[in-house]
């Protein structure tokens, strides 16, 4: 146990001291700020207006449909399907008469295509004045009074709440979204990133020859596990000091808010806690008062904590498994390269199992992957910010985190087999298929 201690700390120590290490450290949060910032800066600046030319054949489209930032309408009776884009139109929409109670196609011409948020958006302006039209012609309402109630009508708010039993817990789609995408894909990321630092620092001691010289007076087994667990440390500190980090950077910010602004934003909070009107907080207010009640609808703490889990599962599961590839392979990155693809398949469809899990965290796609070890640290951690024991039971997630201990066990055995073998093998090209036979050899 000594010697794993003093090969762990000798791997940490060396990746801690070293510039790339701070560097990346202190760069990553500003680069996902910037990238976040950036990502929306561009959708909000590239968002596209569409100018659509309608040939309406019934005649009373153009009473109904509305136009505003993101599409306009053009009713000139001059525009048809051959001039619509000299005229300076995005595209043409040409409806046809609409007998009641009989599907008829309509049809959208463009040059250009409209992005999907956008045809969907003309579709439901299409079917909205239908419906608008179909009560102003069987009702005596007036088309002033009909665009008086819609625009009153929308005067309700809705809160989501987790049933917790006797009680009810606040909560937010939004904000569990959020949180469970951007844990699992810091899991995704940082699986990658130290499983091949952990491959690569057994390749370079195999090709130098170190590894020849270590294993005269330690196992190839200590040395693997020194190897990981050093790395793994490695990549546990760096976490702990974004978090660090973060926490820092939202103490400076809220320094900033003035004593005023924050009993406004209580007030604003305790408004909407019972149903008020927050209209007579001030916007700035009103829009810290909805981040930290988001933000509070989610249980940060048991997220934290459980992310922590996850991540040290999955790096020692699949690290585990870096480690015997590294082993294994000679000089030729190729050959690290083939061998690495029944590693990486399972991560890369769990990060694609994950996208879905955020989106339907009670689907039983998400509920079994998240179970699995070969995708649970991923995708649990998509799910887990949704709630527990609401949208997780307790038996899913207990469940979970015994396979991933057992999974990782396992993985670790086996890397441990092929490693004691493949790391004083030179000049045999490996496959899966020799590393097995090193794996369940007689020893």
């Amino acid at each position: 146990m000594s010697k794993i201690w003093l090969i762990t700390r000798r791997e940490y120590l060396t990746r801690v001291r070293n510039k790339t290490f701070i560097l990346s450290t202190f760069l990553f949060p500003a680069v996902i700020i910037l990238f976040i910032v950036g990502s929306v800066l561009i959708q909000t600046q590239s968002r596209s207006h569409a100018r659509i030319a309608v040939i309406d054949a019934n005649g009373y489209f153009k009473d109904y449909l509305k136009g505003d930032s993101s599409i306009t309408f053009d009713f000139s009776p001059g525009i048809d399907t051959a001039n619509y884009a000299a005229r300076g139109c995005t595209a043409v929409l040409i409806i046809p008469v609409l007998p009641q109670g009989k599907i008829t196609d309509y049809r959208l011409k463009y040059k250009t295509q409209l992005s999907l948020a956008g045809t969907d958006d003309l579709k439901n302006r299409v079917n909205d004045a239908i419906v608008d039209h179909m009560i102003y012609q069987q009702t005596t309402i007036s088309r002033g009074r009909l665009d008086s109630i819609r625009n009153q009508s929308h005067i309700g708010n809705l809160h989501t709440f987790e049933d917790q039993g006797k009680t009810a817990k606040a909560s937010n789609q939004t904000m569990s979204f959020v949180v469970g995408y951007v844990s699992g894909i810091l899991i995704y990321i940082l699986t990658f990133i130290y499983g091949a630092m952990v491959m690569r620092g057994v390749m370079e001691e195999k090709t130098n020859r170190i590894a020849e010289v270590v294993v005269s007076s330690v196992k190839p087994f200590q040395l693997m596990m020194g190897k990981i667990t050093g790395i793994g440390a490695v990549g546990l500190t760096q976490f702990l000091m974004w978090v660090i980090l973060v926490v820092g950077l939202t103490v400076v910010a809220q320094g900033f808010l003035s004593a005023e602004t924050w009993r406004t934003v209580q007030h604003a909070q305790q408004a909407s806690q019972v149903g008020g009107a927050a209209g007579q907080t001030s916007e700035m207010a009103s829009r810290v008062a909805k981040l930290d009640s988001a933000v509070s609808s989610v249980n940060l703490g048991l997220t934290v904590v459980l992310f922590l889990f996850y991540f040290i599962g999955g790096y020692l599961f699949y690290s585990a498994l870096f480690a015997a590839v590294g082993s294994a392979v000679n000089e030729d990155p190729q050959e690290a390269q083939s061998l690495m693809m029944p590693i990486t398949l399972p991560v890369v469809f769990s990060f694609i199992i994950m996208t879905i899990a955020v989106q339907e965290p009670t689907g039983p796609l998400a509920v079994w992957a998240s179970i699995i070890p070969f995708s649970s640290p991923i995708v649990m951690m998509a799910r887990i910010p949704a709630g527990v024991p609401g949208t997780v039971p307790y038996w899913q997630l207990g469940l979970s985190m015994l396979l991933l201990i057992l999974g990782f066990l396992g993985t670790v055995w086996l890397a441990g087999r092929i490693y004691r073998v493949g790391i004083l093998m030179y000049g045999k090209k490996p496959t899966w298929k020799v590393m097995w036979k090193w794996a369940f050899r007689e020893s």
